[in-house]
């Protein structure tokens, strides 16, 4: 199996079935809270909002690695999607950290109304 296929498939299982104690290990959580999907997007290279002509948010994709593999997060398809050279990999995942509700909330088009 190749590496960017591994990757992509790693990330799609902890989206999948987040493992909390893990992402949870040495935070102050009485301070700090439970990890959340705002804490895994902080980690995030880019997003790109998907929104139809209204301006209404449909979905986004998060760039989570780049410059090999480049791997995204598609929140509209619920692929991770990574791609390396000639190599492509792609893996479904169900949500559920709230990535997609996290998104939505941070969007531009939520903050200003639209």
């Amino acid at each position: 199996m190749s590496d960017v296929k591994n990757h992509v498939q790693q990330i799609a299982a902890n989206l999948s079935n987040p493992p909390w104690d893990e992402w949870n290990e040495g935070r102050d959580i009485e301070n700090e809270g439970e990890f959340s999907a705002f804490d895994y997007l902080e980690g995030a290279l880019d997003i790109e909002y998907i929104v139809n002509n209204r301006g209404e948010y449909l979905g986004a994709r998060v760039l989570v690695a780049f410059g090999g593999p480049n791997i995204w997060v598609n929140t509209r398809t619920h692929t991770v999607e990574g791609h390396w050279w000639g190599d492509s990999a792609y893996a479904s995942f169900t949500d559920n950290i709230g990535l997609d509700d996290a998104l939505r909330e941070l969007s531009p088009m939520m903050r200003e109304g639209v």
